[in-house]
Parts: C-alpha cells; structure tokens; sequence
C-alpha cells in the first residue's frame, strides 16, 4: 500500500498542539479520510490506464502527474472559491494539464451564486475571442464521465459586446434581473448557475492583449468574515472526490478514438462545455521514426479563429510551451492555394509547420474553428518521412535547427508574458 499521503497528514497532525487534536477529533477524521480517498484515487487510476500502455513506466508516472494537475486545481478552488467573495482562478493551463486545455486559451473559473447580484469590471484587450459562460453547479460531480449531460452551458456572453471607455475599461453588472435604476452593461444570470468560465483565445502571443476582468458581488457586505470551520470542513470532505472525478475523467479517450476506427484520421468531436461558435474536429495518432503525418484542409474564407494541437495518450496537451505542438492561424503557413498542411513527426523535418510530439509516437491530434464559414475536416496521409517533400508544395520553406530553436525561444517568452494566474 502506498502510504504517502498518510505520512505527509501524520506529518501535519504531529506538529499540532495536543490541545487543538484533543478539542476537535473531527479535525484528525478529516484528514485521515482525505489521505483514504487520496490512496484510492492511484488504486482507480491505475485500473483505468488502457491495456495498450498500461505496463508503459513512463505512461504509468504521467498518469500520476494527472491526478496532481487534477489536484492542483481543485486545491485552489478549495482554498479560495466563494460565491459570496468570488475572483477569477486559474482552470486550465500548461501546469494544469488536464481536459486538453487549447494552447491559445487562457481558462478562468469564479464559482457563484444563481440567487447572488455580481458585477465584472476591469481593462479590455486586443485577443480575438473573448467569452464567458455560465455553468450549472456540479456538486463536486466536475469530470466529464460522471455528468456530461449537466457540463453544458446555460448561456454565453462576449466581451467584446460591452461599452469600453476611452481608458479601455469596462463594466458590466450580471444578476437574475437588471438592476432598478441601472442602465450600465447587463448580463442576464440564469437559473442553476453555479459558476463562471472565461476563456480568452489569443493568436498572436506576442502582441495581442489579454483582457482584466475583476469580479465582485454587490447584493452583500464586501468585508469577509473568518471562515467557519464547518464550511472549511465541507471543502476538505469534498476534496478527494472531485479530484478523483477530475483526474479520471479523460484518460482513456484517445484509447476510445482508437477503438472507433479513429486512428490516423479525424472525425467531429462532440464535448460537453465547448465553446460557442466552436467547432472541434480530433482523431488518435501513431506513427513511427521512419513515417510522418501530412494533415491538410481548406482555410475556410472568414475565420476569427483555428488551430491544431497534440495531446498524449492520456489527454493531456503535449507540452506546447517547449515545444511547437501546437499551431495556430498566426503561427501556421497557408500555402498559396489557400490550403494548410501541418506535418506530424517525430524528428524535425525542417517545415514551418511542423507539430512536434515531444517523442509521443502515439496520442491524438485535435482542432477546432472558431466562428468560421466553413468547418472542414482535414484529410491525413501517413508518408515515409524520407519522401515528405513529395507531398509539400515545391515552395515549401525550409526551418533550420538553428531557426528552430530561435521560434521555440520567442514562443515560450510570449507564453509566459500572458496573466495565465
């Protein structure tokens, strides 16, 4: 048995003054059940990994990474999210890797209350896509395999429909019923709203702007009382369950596209929560050293937003910080005949548009356009590496390793300049 987490919790209580464990046991019961529910969470993990790579040592341990992502996000949300007291937490990103977060996006959850007035105010930016969506309250039930009926969204709204002023800020009241009196922005918050996501799609790292977006409720006093341990015990007690719904949610859904006949080829990708106006096409990927993947499609006319992206064998987005594993309109090169071809490889072909897997010789391949004219669904062709270039228009461009490093090197520095926290 792994008894880790059970000696980090035996750590903590034996630092504690004997008084306090004396005073509460419900304290040490809580804790203890947490390091339970903790143990069990691996025990789950390790039953669900898919045959294929299942005895994979170094698939085992990025399964253990996945329920620490999992972990770290729902340890923020137990640590800071209050509906009467709300801000913006970081939901997804290149730390918390779980979902297949966009590469492009920047994830923001506030969790809320449907009966509650809130109002959202702050500095807008530049980025192309910039939406919020109201979710319904899960009850801890957050991983898609256990509700996916209920992870759908009850409304959306653009930033970019609001009034900015001459300093670029914004205001906008949100509550079941506008305000008497106001004649400011207003959205309307629906019933069974339990919290709120925002994600902002930017193309251009290095010099679109992200928005700043604050929120806060009107309808209570803005002072926050010391928090009450009954309410700090229902985030503990609820802790292990969501992350193992969260953790466990996805990690076999690649092995699922295999199993449909999706490998090297792509199909619609229907999911619950996705982006209005967003359309999703994905399929499983495997190639060899020797073998590259030249995946193309028709640039649709009028098109705010597409990209392609890689993920792992467990869902998670391959590290795209590092790595051009991910490719986007302002990243990628449309050829002349208006067609963009993304080559899939596991070495370096020296193309503009390579999508480089970071040494995962199987996982999956997803896009999406967003607000688009059309929706195609690119076509795949698995070539021998050797002949790649019988396959590329003849003006093709040619990336140098040197070229290459530079583009990695400007691509991480722009990431890390977005407010991803």
């Amino acid at each position: 048995m792994n008894l880790g987490p059970r000696l980090v919790i035996a750590g903590i209580l034996a630092t504690l003054p004997l008084g306090l464990l004396a005073a509460d046991s419900e304290f040490e019961t809580s804790w203890a059940a947490f390091s339970n529910d903790l143990e069990k969470i691996g025990q789950k993990m390790e039953a669900r990994i898919p045959a294929r790579i299942h005895d994979d040592p170094q698939v085992r341990q990025e399964a253990g990474r996945v329920i620490l992502e999992a972990m770290a996000r729902e340890v923020l949300e137990a640590i800071s999210a209050d509906v009467n007291h709300p801000s913006f937490l970081p939901s997804l990103n290149a730390t918390i890797n779980i979902f297949q977060p966009n590469a492009d996006t920047i994830y923001l959850n506030a969790n809320i209350t449907d009966t509650g007035i809130y109002r959202l105010r702050g500095k807008s930016g530049t980025v192309r896509i910039i939406k919020m969506a109201q979710f319904r309250s899960l009850s801890g039930e957050i991983g898609f395999e256990n509700q996916p009926s209920s992870f759908q969204a009850l409304a959306y709204h653009d930033f970019h429909d609001l009034s900015v002023d001459d300093d670029d800020r914004f205001e906008v009241v949100l509550s079941r019923q506008r305000p008497e009196g106001y004649t400011g922005d207003w959205w309307e918050l629906k019933p069974g709203t339990g919290f709120l996501m925002i994600r902002q799609m930017s193309s251009d790292w290095a010099n679109e702007r992200d928005w700043r977006v604050a929120i806060e409720r009107l309808d209570l006093p803005v002072q926050r009382a010391r928090t009450s341990a009954a309410d700090l015990k229902a985030r503990l007690d609820g802790l292990a369950a969501r992350i193992g719904n969260v953790a466990l949610s996805l990690v076999t859904h690649v092995e699922d596209m295999r199993a449909a006949g999706y490998l090297n080829r792509l199909n619609i990708m229907h999911t619950p929560g996705s982006l209005q106006g967003q359309f999703y096409y994905e399929g499983a990927y495997e190639i060899t050293p020797e073998e590259a993947l030249v995946v193309e499609a028709k640039v649709p006319e009028d098109c705010v937003y597409w990209s392609t992206l890689l993920t792992n064998d467990l869902y998670e987005t391959i590290d795209w910080v590092n790595n051009q594993s991910s490719l986007n309109d302002a990243q990628a090169r449309v050829d002349s005949d208006g067609v963009v071809r993304f080559v899939v490889s596991l070495s370096d072909p020296g193309v503009p548009n390579w999508l480089d897997p970071a040494g995962h010789a199987t996982g999956a391949l997803q896009g999406r356009w967003t607000d688009c004219s059309s929706s195609p669904i690119p076509s795949v062709t698995k070539v021998r590496l050797a002949e790649l270039n019988e396959f590329l228009p003849e003006d093709t461009p040619t990336v140098t390793p040197q070229e290459r490093q530079n583009i990695i090197r400007d691509r991480r520095m722009h990431f890390q300049l977005r407010p991803a926290w």
